[in-house]
């Protein structure tokens, strides 16, 4: 496939080949990961900036590291020591950055549609890190690499999303992405955190958990979003964690090989136990693997090679 994409700005960009052109591009990349210098020459002169109004651990140090694991130059940028707590708009602080010459940003912002405003107004690649409750498109394509690497493939699962589906840009990244494959999506969770015509979206609801991880391949959790209110929309988190909590009982009733999956960070006693984010079924710590070498992909196709 010849790979003309400037920007990555959201998964409902692309289609089912460009998926599956980054998951198999990754291959490679986390080779990388694995060797004693884990450096290879391939962004050598190139500038990566991530540019995050929100706070990241994952995302950003695995951008960061994927950067460097290519011998990009990366420089980071947060809010809260950025001239924006000064006044300065969005606009103005990418036209500025924009004029020391970087090949790339990535950004993280809380308002949906910014990456896709910088990408307009700038000729640096743009990568979004995460837009509001909108898309997280980095994630889903780690998440389903994942899925691929412990399953073999990607149609033929029941996978169940379970949480904060209204607020949470993983779920809508993931349910773009998957619904490109011959799986059933399930989401669960309370009634005022499953957006009202989620069916739209080519996927079932079912506010039981118990049934809807009945023969589950894949359970992926998600936390509540407290930074978008997410509390609010439920009566106590002890509550939601007695409901929507996964436990042992749960991973009993799903598939023998299921895996559990969670995009990060974790709220161990409200959405997943200990026994089961730590226990045999678990990819989340693979995910966090995965993530530098779908990312280290992403930069390579994006600014390390001709279009």
């Amino acid at each position: 496939m010849n790979w003309g994409k400037k920007d990555l700005l959201g998964i409902s960009e692309l289609s089912k080949e460009e998926i599956l052109f980054i998951l198999d591009s990754t291959e490679s990349f986390k080779d990388i990961s694995k060797r004693d210098i884990k450096k290879v020459p391939t962004l050598r002169g190139k500038t990566v900036i991530t540019l995050f109004y929100e706070p990241s651990t994952r995302t950003r140090t695995s951008f960061e590291i994927a950067a460097k694991r290519l011998s990009a130059d990366t420089i980071n940028i947060s809010a809260d020591t950025s001239s924006y707590i000064k006044g300065e708009t969005l606009k103005d602080t990418a036209r500025n950055l924009e004029s020391m010459n970087p090949d790339a940003i990535i950004i993280r912002h809380t308002m949906p549609g910014a990456p896709h405003m910088l990408a307009r107004i700038i000729g640096s690649s743009v990568i979004n890190g995460g837009d509001g409750a909108h898309e997280h498109p980095t994630q889903a394509l780690l998440d389903l690499y994942t899925i691929r690497e412990k399953k073999g493939q990607l149609d033929g699962l029941k996978i169940v999303i379970v949480g904060d589906i209204a607020h949470s840009r993983v779920a809508r990244s993931n349910i773009f992405a998957l619904r490109h494959f011959d799986t059933e999506i399930v989401c669960s969770g309370p009634p005022t955190m499953l957006p009202p015509h989620i069916e739209t979206l080519g996927v079932k609801r079912e506010y039981d958990l118990n049934k809807a991880v009945r023969n589950a391949d894949v359970i992926m959790m998600l936390r509540i979003q407290k930074e978008r209110g997410g509390t609010s929309f439920i009566p106590s988190t002890r509550e939601y964690s007695t409901l929507f909590g996964l436990k042992k009982e749960h991973i009993e009733k799903a598939k023998q090989d299921v895996i559990i999956m969670h995009p990060g960070p974790m709220n161990r006693g409200i959405e997943i136990s200990d026994e089961v984010a730590d226990g045999p079924h678990s990819v989340i710590l693979d995910q966090v693997e995965n993530g530098v070498a779908v990312r280290m992909a992403v930069l390579y196709l994006l600014i390390g090679r001709e279009s």
